[in-house]
């Protein structure tokens, strides 16, 4: 896959990142997606919630962060282990879905850089898909870690690189192959699939003060019952990569459609369509 300089795998100049500004296009973009993030999203994040909740060691008892928790899927299943949860998002309109779909749990809008909670608030720490959404990602692991009580521990997803991850994959390759340009009011933020990197994603964590620090990758096959279905959701539930395509001239986006359904051919199974997705989860331990 070939990318452009703010496409979604391009890794832009260091000062050409303007972190603030990239935060802010972030939470708008979830803002508007948040109502439609369960119709399709939703039911591929949520299937990796119990191997977030089993690294981080969610125990009856335990007091709980979900960081990004969007509908509240990492909320509501700590929640069912017995845990006492808070989940924090960024976009209010998220919060308040969460608050709408499930009303016993403490839901708060946060900023994922600067915590509203003391010290050692915590005893673990989870967050599905965080980290390819954050300008300063070193900061934010920073800040989850500081509201870790010490032996409290961190359970961090991100997705694997798109040739592994082909339901993302397949959808930026039909950019690619069209020549979609990013427009220049689109800020540009790290490589989406940065941490998709053991030894990088590793460092993330090891470079927060955690310790006994792994790094596992998880497939699975999602299945979609048509490529539109699969269309829409990416558009509905993505930031960039929907920007990306929004931003496109109207002839552009003819041809990401075609060249779409004809990459998209490669995963028919009879009637649906099957598509490879590949996780990266890491975690760890606070010490001290």
């Amino acid at each position: 896959m070939t990318t452009t300089p703010n496409q979604p795998g391009a890794i832009p100049a260091v000062n050409a990142i303007d972190a603030d500004a990239f935060k802010s296009f972030e939470a708008d973009g979830w803002e508007h997606q948040a109502p439609t993030y369960d119709d399709f999203f939703g039911r591929l994040t949520s299937r990796f919630v119990d191997p977030l909740l089993d690294a981080a060691e969610v125990a009856p008892g335990a007091r709980v962060l979900d960081l990004a928790t969007g509908p509240g899927y990492g909320a509501v299943e700590a929640t069912r282990r017995g845990a006492s949860v808070v989940g924090v998002d960024i976009a209010p309109t998220m919060v308040r879905l969460a608050r709408q779909l499930h009303p016993d749990i403490d839901f708060r809008v946060a900023d994922a850089e600067a915590l509203p909670f003391e010290d050692g608030s915590f005893d673990a720490a989870i967050s599905n898909f965080i980290v390819p959404h954050l300008g300063r990602p070193e900061l934010t692991v920073r800040e989850v870690v500081r509201v870790l009580r010490t032996g409290g521990r961190m359970a961090l997803t991100t997705w694997d690189q798109p040739d592994r991850m082909q339901l993302l994959g397949v959808f930026l390759d039909a950019l690619s192959a069209a020549g979609a340009k990013p427009p220049e009011n689109l800020p540009a933020g790290l490589p989406f699939f940065l941490f998709a990197d053991d030894e990088r994603f590793a460092d993330l964590l090891v470079g927060a003060g955690l310790t006994g620090v792994e790094v596992r990758t998880i497939t699975v096959a999602h299945r979609v019952s048509s490529s539109e279905e699969l269309w829409n959701g990416m558009l509905t539930g993505t930031v960039r990569t929907s920007a990306l395509f929004l931003a496109q001239t109207e002839q552009v986006r003819r041809r990401i459609r075609a060249e779409f359904d004809q990459l998209v051919l490669e995963f028919q199974r009879g009637e649906q369509f099957e598509l490879p997705v590949s996780v990266k989860l890491a975690h760890g331990q606070k010490q001290r």
